[in-house]
């Protein structure tokens, strides 16, 4: 069984979504598109994953995202919410989210952002306010801003994180060396876990092949080990470097060899451990 922690539903018929305009993805992406190819490839259940609606819509889209579970044979079993950690508000959202049983972890999109954005002491205090709570939260930031993620997670040390789409790596340039380094350091941390998710999308869509990608998926086993992985699809930003086939079928050749226990543990069994799903 596949767990997918990382699937977006894009209906601008019900949402909107400001960063959409001018890019590849400025279409609808809906879930019975989703749902028709997962099933056929083994994914069981997914999570869906904040599409940084217009701030005003967070908690729109979450009654969205109910709406879709509560469907006939959803696949969906939970999401995580936008949220915004540098708002005085915050203590209130937070309160909101704790009470709806939906809602399995929050996550902040800091990758179009300044580098420095989640270094004060309100952000770090917010980020804070989830220790001891069910809730986790999503690191999503570029390889250059790793640094920056890891002195949030030292702010932390209790929350537990999980780094979205390994560190957002620049596959695409070959910056492996730096990347790498930070990687190993992040993963010193035992409250972060990596999430393995649509990284065809930072490859070169024309030329990617597999052994393009092994060094990345491997570096993040060995930094993090089979204990604390997870895998995401990403969908549909990973239709940018091939569909969801693609990448299924490339993490399946990237597991060639590895024990069924560690396939499991990366394809379900630590996301179930982790959300109690």
């Amino acid at each position: 069984m596949i767990i997918d922690t990382h699937l977006h539903v894009i209906d601008r018929t019900r949402l909107a979504y400001p960063w959409l305009a001018g890019t590849p993805l400025d279409r609808d992406f809906l879930y019975e598109t989703y749902a028709l190819e997962a099933k056929r490839l083994g994914i069981a259940k997914a999570l869906h994953m904040e599409v940084d609606v217009d701030e005003a819509r967070i908690e729109d889209e979450t009654g969205y995202v109910a709406e879709l579970m509560d469907r006939p044979d959803s696949l969906i079993v939970g999401a995580i919410s936008s949220c915004r950690p540098e708002s005085e508000d915050f203590s209130l959202f937070l309160d909101r989210q704790l009470a709806n049983p939906l809602i399995r972890g929050l996550r902040r999109i800091l990758h179009e952002l300044p580098d420095d954005y989640s270094d004060t002491d309100l952000y770090r205090a917010n980020v804070g306010r989830l220790a001891g709570t069910r809730l986790t939260y999503d690191l999503c930031v570029l390889a250059r801003q790793l640094d920056w993620g890891i002195l949030l997670v030292d702010s932390a040390p209790d929350v537990r994180f999980v780094l979205d789409h390994c560190g957002i790596p620049d596959i695409r340039g070959d910056a492996f060396a730096f990347w790498r380094d930070r990687i190993t350091e992040i993963a010193k941390r035992p409250n972060v876990t990596a999430k393995i998710s649509g990284i065809v999308a930072y490859a070169d869509a024309e030329s990617w092949s597999l052994e393009t990608l092994r060094p990345w998926f491997e570096h993040m086993i060995g930094a993090f080990g089979w204990n604390r992985v997870i895998w995401g699809s990403d969908w549909p930003v990973c239709t940018l470097g091939g569909g969801l086939s693609t990448w299924i079928g490339a993490t399946h050749a990237l597991l060639s060899g590895v024990s069924a226990d560690d396939r499991q543990k990366l394809l379900g069994g630590n996301a179930r451990r982790l959300w109690t799903l």
